[in-house]
């Protein structure tokens, strides 16, 4: 194993297997099973609506496109690439909390989606009233705390879901930038002039 996937590994082990408690268990489960925690998803959605009302649809379409191109980037093109094997059937003494099935590690979909949903949501509320502020901020860890999960269940490494949260963040980031341009000097500029100017 070369000194990168050792260190990987090593830290892998750290956060699986001593840096555990019970009380976590259950937690990182929580966390990291999209089935059991995807109301939370539901929560922030909703709350996107009640704060941004007729432009909530603009932040919905960039998250949902955000999250598309993380996942096809993370699962459809880096997994089968890498063909990295899951840490719970190539570590001996690993700690599997959850089913998993034999699909590849590198990089982690659920990381790159949690993170281009936390990402966005930062991009639009950063800068707002502090319920809005410190909502971006709950995103943000939210996120973050499903990453770990995915270390902690035993069935990601660290450098699976770091990639994967830059992936997330760098799709949010280019979806907002190219979405944004694409208002601003196509849509926007024939939705004018193909206004007719009032008469006097």
């Amino acid at each position: 194993m070369e000194l990168g996937g050792e260190i990987d590994a090593g830290i892998f082990r750290w956060i699986n297997q001593i840096m555990v408690h019970p009380a976590l268990d259950d937690l990182m489960v929580f966390l990291t099973t999209f089935r059991l925690s995807s109301h939370i998803f539901l929560l922030a959605a909703l709350f996107i609506i009640i704060r941004k009302q007729r432009g909530a649809f603009v932040v919905l379409l960039f998250t949902l496109l955000a999250v598309g191109l993380a996942d096809y980037t993370a699962s459809g093109i880096l997994k089968p690439l890498f063909q990295r094997i899951r840490p719970c059937f190539a570590l001996q003494g690993c700690r599997l909390l959850i089913d998993q099935s034999h699909s590849y590690s590198f990089a982690s979909s659920h990381a790159a989606n949690s993170a281009a949903v936390a990402s966005m949501i930062w991009i639009f509320f950063r800068r707002g009233e502090p319920v809005e502020r410190l909502f971006s901020a709950v995103m943000v860890l939210y996120a973050f705390l499903i990453g770990y999960s995915r270390i902690y269940v035993g069935v990601h490494y660290p450098g699976d879901v770091l990639a994967g949260m830059m992936i997330g963040c760098a799709s949010a980031g280019l979806v907002y930038l190219a979405l944004s341009w694409l208002f601003k000097n196509v849509i926007q500029p024939r939705f004018l002039s193909g206004r007719r100017p009032l008469k006097p």
